[in-house]
């Protein structure tokens, strides 16, 4: 399999170490490039693992099976449009564009590809057992946070230097914590409404905004979000208000906890790695060519939501 990364920051490396894994359970052969725009010396643990290096577009081939898409959120149209006819599939860092006002129909994606914008909090534990859970349960609302410290999020990186805190490169809130959407319309499907408020509220020294709240509303439900980047405590949790009690998802403490006297159910033991679970099921459509173009449809309409708008 011919794969390219395009893009080798902190999430490219680690897609790159969890495909060669992953694939390699498959007993897959590999030859993966990675397209640059730095000659800087990579680690030795991510440098074995590449078998090309690219630094100029013209030098890219025309035959990958696969490419990855990990470069700044703001780049990820240009990117995926020189890419279209040079791949068969494509994986995508969340979220897949930095905006709404672009045309996705342009990008001439063929029908046969599979086309997959990363929500690994889909195969979290919590979410999987709420998946189970919530079946047999009548839901009456929801209220979901995603609450920490923008500062604390790389340790010995200047946070004012990180695409976060630019508007301009994708930064924000709101689409830099898209994955509570994600997860959110994974479990409940798409609201009816939507209304945001947003803003930049704190001390930080950034120009994208730093909280956002939802009010959304189904047929039989009302959904709250809070997501900021001002939270000394981290936090990030779901509540689901149904019938017979309140279901508390806690994806710090890895655990599902009820008020109606049901045992909790505990997952900090358990061995299980979203991210590899995601790149497993990733090779797993590719196999069954079974996502096609909705993977970025779906992603594109969850962009939308982010945005307050559907």
């Amino acid at each position: 399999m011919k794969v390219c990364f395009f893009g080798l920051g902190s999430i490219g490396k680690r897609h790159l170490k969890n495909f060669t894994a992953v694939a390699a359970e498959h007993g897959l052969e590999l030859e993966i490039h990675a397209y640059r725009n730095t000659r800087k010396i990579l680690e030795p643990e991510v440098q074995k693992l590449l078998h090309h290096q690219i630094y100029n577009e013209y030098d890219l081939h025309n035959d990958y099976d696969v490419v990855f898409i990990t470069n700044p959120t703001s780049m990820h149209y240009h990117t995926i449009k020189l890419l279209a006819n040079k791949t068969k599939h494509m994986f995508i860092e969340k979220p897949v564009f930095d905006n709404i006002d672009y045309n996705i129909m342009d990008l001439n994606l063929s029908d046969q590809g599979v086309y997959y914008v990363a929500g690994p909090l889909k195969f979290a534990s919590i979410v999987q057992g709420l998946k189970d859970i919530i079946k047999q349960e009548k839901v009456y609302s929801i209220r979901a946070i995603c609450s920490s410290y923008l500062p604390d999020w790389r340790p010995g990186v200047d946070y004012r230097d990180v695409y976060s805190a630019k508007k301009v490169e994708g930064g924000g809130v709101s689409i830099d914590l898209i994955h509570e959407w994600d997860y959110i319309t994974y479990l409940f499907g798409f609201p009816l409404k939507v209304h945001k408020l947003e803003g930049k509220f704190s001390h930080l020294e950034i120009d994208s905004e730093d909280l956002a709240i939802y009010i959304a509303r189904y047929d039989d439900k009302l959904v709250e979000i809070h997501l900021d980047y001002f939270g000394r405590t981290r936090r990030r949790e779901i509540e689901i208000f149904t019938e017979s009690g309140t279901i508390i998802g806690d994806f710090i403490g890895n655990k599902i906890s009820f008020t109606n006297g049901r045992a909790a159910i505990d997952y900090s033991m358990e061995n299980r790695d979203m991210y590899k679970e995601e790149m497993r099921s990733f090779l797993e459509q590719i196999a069954r060519c079974a996502e096609g173009r909705d993977g970025t449809g779906h992603a594109y309409k969850v962009l939308k939501l982010a945005m307050g708008r559907l």
